[in-house]
């Protein structure tokens, strides 16, 4: 991109929205993946007018546009393989809203997906979707890939919370979708079309969400098992009994090993399986519920149960799961985070299978996560990954058996991350040439000239 360019975006948008210094340009060259590629400019809005006057300009001269939020992503989703115009809008972060009596909110969306939910509290209501990276994560970049999180299983994902949507097309027109009220049929869902698209139809600049009251009420459950299968026995009753937690998680004893390692075995207890289930909702009925679950898992006859009835207690009981990623990275491994799903019978066959994956290619598998609905996080734990091309050809290889036996059972190859970059060789095994065909018109139909997010999967 000639330095013309960089000027004209600076006459246009103002010169403290634009940078091209080297410093800012890595620093929007990646996310939480491996892959890496620089900008030539970065542009930082700062309201809808911005972007699309950006957008009209790239347009025109068919400059390649990549929307970026925090960089959290786990698929280089946001890494601008075409260079071009890295868009921030990490600036964008007002709540405009949050109504009590609408229970909405309206959010830009460079909004810490965590301050949404603080702030949401503190009027008594409830946002649920609550992805690991709840912290530092954007609800932007939670729209583009549908993010979920533990909570989904009772709560849902974050497209059954987003009821309205501003978007700014890639020629520049800003469509508005949707409403501040909780049902609406007026014409296609729009909105389900841009949440998951993962940047590639559409930047959204605003974000109207519903909200729920806020549970006044809530309790943890943690056990500890020497087997998987009986941790996912007790997964099994407790839907056969007719509970529906607000989270069901489970990991496996490579998991655990490495917490052990990294935090001390004090911290984790003994058991080569681990399971948390929370439920939440008016007091006296949380009460009665975890009751019958600590008898139910009681049954099983764990090496440890703990329950916890507090908030903060509960808290500490969910200290240990938030840790799992950091004590696997801990291990001076690279971390290869895939969020396939499987159908929730095949939770032990899972596991196992990824044992048989260790056994085969040599290197440590980890599991854990979602096990309410199926969405386990299967990690490849691989030693020189990044500078090694024979290792990284070995993990493809893993990865292959892994995608198509979990194609195989009826499962999918991505619950909350999306397809980015990652999984880019896997796009056309999970999906049929009809769908493939479909996504291909609609991004035809809505940028033409193919600038919003170019490179990825549909490339």
């Amino acid at each position: 991109m000639s330095m013309s360019v960089s000027s004209e975006l600076r006459q246009l948008l103002g010169a403290s929205a634009v940078a091209d210094d080297e410093e800012t340009l890595n620093r929007h060259a990646g996310d939480k993946w491996f892959a890496n590629h620089a900008p030539e400019v970065v542009v930082f809005a700062e309201s809808t007018e911005q972007v699309s006057a950006l957008l009209r300009f790239a347009n025109e001269r068919k400059i390649p546009v990549t929307a970026r939020g925090a960089g959290y992503g786990y698929v280089g989703g946001c890494v601008p393989v075409r260079g071009g115009i890295a868009l921030s809008l990490a600036r964008m972060n007002r709540i405009k809203e949050i109504s009590f009596a609408d229970a909405i909110a309206v959010v830009e969306p460079g909004v810490i997906t965590g301050e949404l939910q603080a702030q949401a509290r503190a009027q008594k209501l409830f946002y649920p979707p609550d992805p690991a990276s709840l912290k530092s994560c954007t609800l932007g970049g939670n729209v583009a890939t549908n993010a979920g999180g533990p909570r989904c299983l009772k709560y849902g994902v974050t497209r059954n919370y987003v009821i309205g949507l501003e978007v700014v097309l890639a020629s520049g027109e800003v469509l508005r979708t949707g409403a501040r009220v909780h049902k609406n049929k007026t014409g296609f869902d729009l909105i389900s079309l841009f949440v998951g698209s993962e940047g590639m139809l559409g930047v959204v600049t605003e974000i109207t969400v519903k909200l729920l009251p806020l549970p006044p009420a809530r309790a943890t459950l943690s056990a500890a098992f020497d087997k998987m299968s009986t941790a996912a026995a007790a997964v099994q009753q407790i839907f056969a009994e007719g509970f529906l937690p607000s989270s069901l998680e489970i990991a496996d004893h490579l998991t655990l090993d490495a917490a052990r390692r990294d935090l001390g075995a004090s911290v984790v207890a003994p058991g080569n399986a681990h399971l948390l289930v929370d439920v939440d909702g008016q007091a006296e009925t949380v009460r009665v519920e975890m009751g019958k679950l600590q008898e139910l898992v009681q049954s099983k006859n764990p090496n440890s149960l703990q329950v916890a009835t507090v908030e903060a207690d509960c808290e500490r009981l969910w200290a240990l799961r938030r840790e799992f990623s950091n004590t696997l990275r801990a291990t001076g491994l690279t971390k290869l985070n895939q969020d396939i799903v499987v159908p929730r019978s095949r939770l032990v066959e899972l596991v196992e299978f990824a044992e048989s994956l260790q056994t085969k290619h040599g290197f440590p598998v980890a599991a854990f996560g979602h096990a309410g609905d199926g969405n386990i996080h299967v990690n490849i734990m691989a030693d020189r990954y990044k500078r090694d091309a024979e290792v990284r050809h070995k993990v493809e290889r893993a990865l292959d058996e892994l995608f198509a036996q979990v194609l195989a059972w009826g499962g999918v190859i991505t619950g909350e991350h999306g397809i980015g970059l990652a999984k880019k060789r896997w796009w056309p095994q999970a999906t049929s040439d009809v769908s493939r065909a479909l996504h291909r018109t609609l991004k035809d139909a809505l940028d033409p000239n193919g600038i919003l997010n170019p490179g990825k999967f549909l490339d």
